[in-house]
């Protein structure tokens, strides 16, 4: 029997395979003797604080924390998420019918489509956009209307182009301020402006708010949820991961619209068996140490001074790309490269040479839509030190030396 029988289709439709392929250039690179700084993937270098691991470890060693999770209601963990939502953005949710726990919320992202949706319907996404969106539509059968993210916009969506027809086949608009790759902040007003038209086409809106907490200069990203009245038309995603160090733990929530809220619930019912106990104990420590706790730094600053540092040596080496506004990742136009113009330099080419040549990673923009190409995505999970030295690497390279 051919092996191809036993691959579904689906497959191929779940987005690019850049990252597959930065993962082959950076072994390749590694093997041949090169230090590696990755700037590729956005997994935090930092842990979480002692009490969240302290937490962790404790309910770990108890007995009887090794039940299947459904097995208990989950509901302290929902109640401090509402407890949180409520200290951060001043939005009172019911943890009962209004919050879901999710294996992080790539998880509840990846699952979406198939609890609101049937094949056939249609969903309007961000490009360029964080690649599960795109690949949740495809597992479910959805159409995605993209919806393209330019600077000469503000990176926000223009919410007149699309013609009524579209907004009124659609079931959900997703989108994600501040934004992966981009780095774009949506204020209150936009969230406003979005309400309005999503009400008029009776769409839902799914906001994807997982940076949080990684504001620079003093921004304080909002939550639409914020606005009265929008959970009748929102829900939004957040995430444990970047904001509290915990991506290993897989950890976070959907919250807003109860309908919605619950289709998730019901269709995550019958497939897991909810987040292992110790990391929701781990968990609610961290939302309590956020609300009442020692006050600890937003993890928003350990990531601002590294844009700074990394930025201006940037700079020194004859690259100048625009201040991200927020999360932790600098989204760059491609640099003047000085020493060769015998093919266009791609955001693919420049990434593999550049990589190839410097040991240095990161992400080329084509990964996350079409409207991405032109740009490469630059994590900054590596120390201040580390960052100055890949500047370094970067400004040899764009010189040809």
């Amino acid at each position: 029997m051919s092996r191809s029988k036993w691959r579904s289709e689906r497959l191929s439709q779940l987005g690019s395979s850049i990252f597959a392929e930065v993962a082959g250039w950076k072994l390749s690179a590694a093997e041949s003797g090169l230090d590696i700084i990755d700037l590729g993937i956005g997994s935090p270098d930092q842990p979480p604080s002692p009490a969240v691991r302290q937490a962790l470890s404790e309910a770990a060693l108890r007995s009887d924390m090794y039940a299947y999770p459904a097995t208990k209601s989950g509901l302290p963990f929902r109640r401090h998420a509402a407890a949180w939502m409520k200290h951060r953005f001043n939005v009172e949710l019911d943890p009962m019918s209004e919050i879901v726990t999710l294996l992080g919320s790539q998880d509840g992202l990846a699952h979406l489509a198939l609890a609101l949706c049937d094949p056939g319907d249609t969903a309007l996404l961000p490009n360029p956009g964080y690649p599960i969106y795109a690949a949740s539509l495809a597992l479910a059968g959805v159409e995605s209307v993209l919806m393209p993210l330019r600077e000469e916009n503000g990176y926000m969506p223009d919410l007149d182009a699309l013609p009524d027809e579209e907004w009124d086949r659609a079931t959900f608009i997703l989108l994600n301020y501040p934004n992966n790759p981009i780095s774009a902040v949506a204020d209150l007003a936009f969230f406003e402006r979005l309400l309005d038209k999503a009400r008029r086409h009776d769409v839902l809106i799914v906001h994807d708010l997982a940076y949080s907490e990684m504001g620079f200069d003093g921004c304080e990203p909002p939550s639409i949820l914020e606005i009265p009245g929008a959970s009748d038309q929102a829900v939004e995603f957040h995430s444990l991961s970047k904001s509290f160090n915990m991506a290993g733990c897989r950890i976070g929530f959907l919250a807003g619209n109860k309908t919605a809220v619950g289709a998730l619930r019901e269709l995550k019912a019958n497939i897991d068996y909810g987040v292992f106990d110790p990391v929701q104990e781990a968990g609610i420590i961290a939302l309590q140490e956020a609300i009442t706790g020692p006050k600890l730094p937003k993890a928003g600053k350990l990531y601002e001074q590294r844009r700074n540092t990394f930025l201006e040596a940037l700079r020194t080496e004859g690259w100048d790309v625009a201040a991200p506004k927020a999360t932790m990742f600098v989204w760059a136009q491609l640099p003047p490269m000085q020493w060769s113009q015998d093919v266009p330099w791609t955001s693919r080419r420049i990434s593999q040479e550049m990589l190839k040549a410097t040991g240095v990673v990161v992400v080329p923009g084509e990964a996350f839509g079409s409207e991405g190409e032109g740009y490469v995505r630059i994590a900054l999970v590596e120390s201040e030190e580390r960052l100055k030295e890949a500047a370094r690497r970067i400004g040899s390279f764009i010189r040809g030396q």
